[in-house]
Parts: structure tokens; sequence; C-alpha cells
């Protein structure tokens, strides 16, 4: 039996998982995606994936066969124009949206934009240079900060969250198009520059 076609309103989503640790957390994030409808997995791995992930994507192999691997984080959002990111705390750099204000930002892009849901390592989650590769942060509420919330089960909350919302026809999917904006690439080019500018320019030294 063929699987039915991707809703577009899904399709342009990218799950994109940050130097995980458990190879089977990666096959049960692979299984999420699978019965959620997504199917753009990213790895940023020192290697290649382990076959163990295997044994826990029950029937979302072709999920990991497409799987796109890269060495760094800045390659695996290279070509998405929005990264959204999960953390599981509070940051003093980066303001952090609410779960579900994040999942109406996320539900109401603009159609044509290509996002990003960014998940960090099992023990230490997403670091500030990681995080600063994303546009939002957003956290997953809990009864208590510890245990967290294991990174499959994670990855399952925000895609069910948003499957269940274009299911129950709650929003539309993504609002009609618009500008897009530049490609992280683009973004971190230019945040780079703006820097350099600033460090030359003497505005960002040493004592500020």
């Amino acid at each position: 039996m063929r699987n039915p076609p991707r809703p577009a309103a899904v399709q342009r989503f990218a799950v994109v998982l940050s130097r995980p640790e458990s190879a089977e957390n990666v096959g049960l994030a692979a299984r999420a995606m699978k019965t959620t409808g997504f199917a753009d997995l990213r790895l940023v791995l020192d290697g290649p994936l382990d076959p163990a992930a295997y044994r826990t994507a029950v029937h979302a192999a072709d999920i990991l066969d497409g799987a796109r691997l890269s060495a760094n984080l800045e390659d695996a959002v290279s070509d998405l124009h929005l990264v959204f990111a999960a953390t599981a705390r509070s940051r003093k750099n980066f303001e952090v949206l609410p779960f579900d204000a994040a999942l109406e930002r996320l539900a109401g892009a603009p159609r044509g934009l290509r996002v990003g849901l960014l998940f960090g390592n099992e023990r230490t989650g997403l670091s500030s240079d990681e995080l600063s590769l994303s546009n939002v942060r957003f956290a997953i509420p809990q009864a208590a900060r510890q245990p967290s919330y294991n990174l499959a089960a994670a990855v399952l909350l925000v895609l069910f969250g948003l499957f269940s919302r274009s299911a129950a026809g709650r929003y539309p999917p993504g609002s009609p198009p618009g500008r897009v904006p530049l490609a992280r690439r683009e973004q971190d080019a230019l945040r780079r520059r703006l820097l350099q500018n600033l460090e030359e320019t003497g505005f960002i030294h040493a004592t500020n």
C-alpha cells in the first residue's frame, strides 16, 4: 500500500537533530515523523548513521534512508529560511517563546518558506553557538525541571502539535506567500560581516 501524499503544510518542515548520542533516539524520531506525516530529517553527526537507528524506526526506514547528514549545524540549516530551536531551559541571551506561541508561529509561517525544527544533544541540549544559528527559540512545558523530555519524545510533541492543528483545521497551512527571507547561509554570512565591521570600527572590543 502506497503512502498518501504529504500535504504541503508539512513538506516545508525539516527536523534537525544536532549531535544526537543515541541511534535509537534517531530511529524513534524518524518513527514520530512518519506517523505525523513529516519526511525531511537532517542529522549533524561526526560519522555515518549507526545502523541501530533502524531497530526503532518501525516502518520509517525510508525517513532514515533519505536523511541528510552534515558534519556541522551550519551546513544542515543552510538552505532553510527560518529555524525554530527547542530548549529545555531559560536563556540569558535569547528570548524563549512558550510552546503554544511557537506552534502558532510555526503554523502561520508564510507558504514557500522552508522551516527547520532544531533539537540538541540528549545530555547537553543546544549550545549558545548552535542557538545562534536559529531564528526563534521555544520551550516545551514540563512539570519539573528533571527529568527532561527524551529527545525523541520532544520531537514527537512538536510534530504532533503541528499535525493536530492541521488535522483539526484550526489554522490554514501557512499564511499566503509573502516576502521570503534570506536562507540561513546568507543570514549567517550577513551576521558575520556585521560583527566584523563592528570589530574593525572599534564598536566591539575586549572590554564590552
